[in-house]
């Protein structure tokens, strides 16, 4: 590192922690404080990233160069790596956490950046979302790594590479396996160690605004915050800016990657995704004041957290559209032999420009026969119940016909649309949630094991496999 982009370095790096002490004092002062991060800062950090990107553009693999080129940038102190990155609205957003960063070498810095593109292009956001209810966030955060890490030089002293799991955790992990193969065997150690869940627990308290050090528990927490994007969309649109990003040679590990991605098979039919989204919601713990935290049991102002607890789902029908008897009827028992696996509550919601009826269902044959009304369509009415009801998941069948625009966005819960077969498309400009369609599916006594089934095709040099 040369000796002007040292001092740089350590110029930043005293004004980041000068920024987060300010923001602890004026804290202690005022509850309700922000951390705000002057525009002078903000300036002169995104210029040493234009610095370490010139040097990711004049390398051979200059692709992820280029694809840094079409990520938008952000800084955040309440991340627990250097680098992270999300879906949201329709692009991918790296966040730097500068305290973290900057405390890196110049070589360091252009790794961590390459580290979180891979995960972009092996799918990991969303294959980790796939297995969130199996596996622990620890065991999946460091099997994202081992993969991606394996092809990578000049890594962060506390980078989790496959000699580091196999060393602390009494492994024999083999190289170049699929990032689901390594989650795994990886919650296996950890279970066997006792070290379970609970010791990756996340505060997600309000005071955990600045973070200071390398958590590998929470370092991809922030994926959590992703837009509830349609599966095929951001494949598509991650297809086209690693298109946009191949301006020269790219290594053979990445070309085995994107023949991959591109091979892989479509996007799940409803009810499949219905069960990954139930696994979801079933196991994602809740806030309660009735119990302290585990990890912080003296912080009284921090919340305890309930792990188990009942899933509330609505299921909106739009009455007014053309969604036929006989394909709601199927698709309602559907929902039914999905949820019947977790302690859930389902209520019916019968809309069209309003809600018309809501009543609560224990099984397919509670149903009621559905009012017909040939009214206008409004979703918005649905999402303002729900917000109010404090639910866990919303599935909405309609033909997709409404407002361009919801006046009331989801707050709390998954959203999954799903529009009758010979529907086109939702007329929502932003759907905050999945949109799938009722394309005929052979119901079967044992629903598949999405984990089962793999994709075609290789990546990362042809050994990682990619699985749904």
């Amino acid at each position: 590192m040369d000796t002007s982009f040292e001092q740089r370095t350590q110029r930043l790096y005293n004004e980041a922690y000068r920024i987060i002490d300010a923001f602890l004092r004026d804290k202690r002062q005022a509850s309700g404080a922000r951390l705000q991060i002057p525009q002078a800062f903000a300036a002169e950090f995104f210029q040493l990233i234009d610095h370490v990107n010139t040097i990711l553009l004049e390398d051979n693999d200059n692709f992820y160069g280029y694809f840094l080129f079409q990520m938008q940038r952000e800084i955040r102190f309440d991340i627990s790596s250097p680098t992270a990155t999300h879906f949201k609205q329709a692009k991918y957003i790296l966040y730097f956490n500068p305290v973290i960063f900057l405390t890196l070498t110049q070589q360091q810095m252009a790794t961590t950046i390459k580290h979180e593109i891979l995960h972009i292009c092996s799918l990991h956001l969303l294959r980790a979302a796939e297995l969130r209810s199996r596996y622990s966030p620890l065991a999946l955060n460091m099997a994202m790594d081992v993969v991606v890490n394996a092809y990578l030089d000049y890594l962060p002293p506390y980078a989790t590479t496959l000699e580091w799991v196999n060393l602390n955790h009494s492994l024999q992990l083999h190289p170049f396996e699929s990032f689901e193969y390594y989650a795994e065997r990886i919650q296996a150690a950890l279970d066997l160690l006792e070290e379970t869940a609970e010791s990756a627990e996340q505060d997600d308290s309000e005071n955990d605004a600045a973070s200071t050090e390398f958590d590998p528990a929470t370092t991809h927490e922030i994926w959590q915050e992703s837009s509830e994007t349609d599966e095929r969309t951001q494949r598509e649109f991650t297809e086209k800016m690693i298109d946009a990003a191949q301006k020269g040679s790219v290594p053979y590990y990445l070309e085995s990657l994107i023949a991959a991605l591109r091979n892989s098979k479509p996007a799940l039919p409803w009810n499949l995704y219905l069960q990954r989204l139930m696994g979801s919601v079933a196991s994602q713990p809740k806030k309660t004041i009735t119990r302290r935290n585990r990890r912080q049991p003296d912080r009284l102002d921090i919340r305890g957290e309930l792990r188990s607890h009942k899933a509330k789902v609505v299921v909106a029908l739009d009455i007014s559209g053309s969604i036929s008897d006989e394909e709601f009827l199927l698709a309602i028992q559907e929902v039914f032999n999905i949820v019947k696996n977790y302690r859930h509550e389902v209520e019916i919601v019968e809309c069209d420009n309003k809600i018309q009826r809501a009543y609560k269902v224990k099984s397919a044959s509670d149903v009621r026969e559905r009012m017909h009304m040939r009214g206008g369509t409004r979703f918005s009415p649905v999402f303002e119940y729900a917000n109010a009801q404090r639910i866990d998941l919303l599935i909405y069948f309609t033909d997709g016909k409404g407002e361009e625009q919801l006046q009331t966005v989801p707050r709390g819960y998954k959203t999954l649309w799903v529009l009758s077969g010979r529907s086109e498309k939702l007329s929502l400009n932003e759907a905050y949630g999945a949109v799938k369609k009722l394309n005929p599916v052979e119901i079967k006594e044992k629903l598949l094991d999405v984990y089962d089934v793999e994709r075609g095709g290789y990546s990362m040099n042809n050994h990682e496999k990619l699985h749904i």
